[in-house]
């Protein structure tokens, strides 16, 4: 597959964050690539304001599927550790942990699909990233850990995507010893859809991107919408603004001509 056939490229926030349009080959598709790889990706505060300014972007476009990866080795270390030692006080840790909180926010709001591409190393807020993205393929080198106990600090903020992606037992094993565990164990545990070799990651990206895009674009932004409010909820709640998506869904032209060509036993012409 040729990459960099009819793409337009460009960056951003003095480098910190690579732009890539219609990615992979696939039109609709913007590959976001964090670019610190001398500090292993990790989030500054310049990168994190960057990531939110872009995303937020892209969520009023017509971009289909948005993949986030990491230059050089790793895919993200988590906070800039330096950074947040510079100015300790109790009021600019509230205000970098809401800023984080604000980007996780914002990949979960957003209409598009969002995918982690982790070659590497993703460890505390790197983790919580991967947490927080709709789906993630790792590589079968890549390493997870949420290790901020290891150094006196309990990874408070990467709990909560965490503790809604593993089980209980199993996210709060990683938050109390710190360890890493491997891609393979992270795809049991739930972390992440699917591991493949180093060299395939992005065949398998571009793969799913692809089928994604492949599909109305009302089914899948009202679909992502509905999947996350649905599950804060109890159940007849859950149920009562599921049967409403699913009424207000039957009633666009996608899905009436999906239904028609589904009777017909042809393929369906999607509405542009």
């Amino acid at each position: 597959m040729d990459s960099n056939a009819s793409l337009q490229s460009e960056q951003a926030g003095a480098g910190l964050l690579e732009i890539e349009r219609d990615a992979y080959g696939v039109r609709g598709v913007v590959r976001l690539t964090l670019n610190r790889p001398d500090a292993f990706n990790a989030l500054s505060e310049a990168l994190l304001d960057e990531l939110h300014r872009t995303l937020t972007g892209i969520a009023q476009s017509d971009a289909r599927v948005v993949v986030i990866g990491g230059a050089g080795r790793a895919f993200c270390a988590g906070h800039d550790l330096k950074e947040m030692r510079a100015a300790p006080s109790l009021d600019y840790y509230k205000m970098l942990f809401a800023r984080c909180s604000r980007l996780m926010m914002t990949i979960q709001h957003m209409p598009q699909p969002v995918i982690a591409r982790v070659h590497g190393l993703a460890t505390a807020a790197g983790c919580q990233l991967v947490a927080m993205c709709d789906l993630a393929v790792a590589a079968d080198v890549a390493r997870f850990a949420v290790s901020g106990v290891n150094l006196g600090l309990f990874c408070a903020t990467p709990s909560v995507p965490l503790s809604r992606n593993l089980s209980r037992k199993a996210a709060l094993e990683m938050l109390l010893t710190g360890d890493f565990i491997d891609a393979t164990k992270a795809r049991q545990l739930g972390l992440v859809n699917r591991v493949v070799p180093l060299d395939a990651i992005d065949k398998e990206i571009a793969e799913l991107a692809s089928s994604i895009c492949a599909k109305p674009v009302e089914a899948v932004s009202a679909g992502k919408a509905l999947f996350y409010r649905q599950l804060e909820m109890g159940v007849e709640a859950a149920y009562q603004l599921a049967g409403q998506t699913m009424a207000c869904n039957m009633m666009e032209a996608s899905a009436l001509e999906g239904v028609q060509a589904f009777i017909e036993k042809r393929a369906p012409n999607w509405p542009r």
